[in-house]
């Protein structure tokens, strides 16, 4: 479909909710609708609704740790000598450790709730609109632009609480201890640091999941504004 046909198809979904009387009005205007109050508010909502999912499944115990995609292993250096450690009897230490960062994570991940949903409730109609006629992940990447360093310095204080609370930088330094000594080097500067930056990116690729979600099952908000808006760009 042709960039000026998908924008009057986008326009003209929203027909009846402009309150166009005439159909032979063009399509810029049409197009125009999209970045309506209505349009906007039916956005933030789902995205409010979204995010809290986002980040209340990650906010729970084993939100990071049973997800084999968003698990935080250890540091890459630390990865590639894991088979050594675990031949030389490290075994229970880096399992010990791994659970831990995982916990810090999950502690963590609940305090990014208010900030995120700061972020909707100020998207403006621009931001809303390219949004919507954005690509998969355009919500997540807006989130990303309007929170991360935001977040980063929100998370870190609770990070740094679970490690202090816990053996975590204990077992980390022990481990980078032990593989120093053989030559390997973390290529990370702190446990905390690592950890969350893990735990950032595991809260941006989960609300990446429930906008990806949203974009491909409109039926979800069927007989809504946003439904018929993402049902066309399917």
């Amino acid at each position: 479909m042709n960039p000026y046909r998908r924008q009057l198809v986008q326009a003209l979904v929203l027909l009846p909710w402009a309150g166009w009387a005439r159909a032979e009005i063009g399509a810029s205007d049409l197009l125009a609708a999209i970045s309506g109050p209505e349009a906007t508010q039916a956005l933030r909502d789902s995205l409010d609704r979204g995010a809290r999912n986002a980040i209340a499944s990650l906010g729970r115990e084993n939100g990071y740790f049973n997800d084999p995609k968003l698990k935080i292993g250890l540091p890459k250096n630390f990865a590639k000598a894991e088979r050594f450690l675990r031949g030389m009897g490290y075994g229970k230490k880096v399992d010990d450790l791994v659970l831990a960062m995982n916990r810090a994570a999950e502690t963590a991940a609940p305090k990014a709730k208010d900030l995120v949903i700061e972020s909707i409730r100020s998207m403006s109609v621009d931001d809303a609109k390219s949004i919507l006629t954005g690509g998969d992940n355009a919500a997540t990447e807006y989130f990303r632009r309007t929170t991360e360093g935001q977040l980063a310095e929100a998370l870190m204080p609770v990070v740094k609480s679970v490690t202090e609370k816990s053996d975590l930088a204990r077992a980390y330094n022990s481990l980078a201890g032990t593989l120093s000594r053989f030559g390997v080097k973390s290529d990370q500067s702190s446990v905390e640091k690592y950890v969350n930056k893990k735990a950032l990116d595991g809260i941006y690729t989960r609300i990446g999941e429930e906008e990806r979600s949203l974009r491909a099952n409109p039926t979800q908000y069927a007989g809504s504004l946003l439904g018929k808006v993402f049902g066309l760009m399917k």
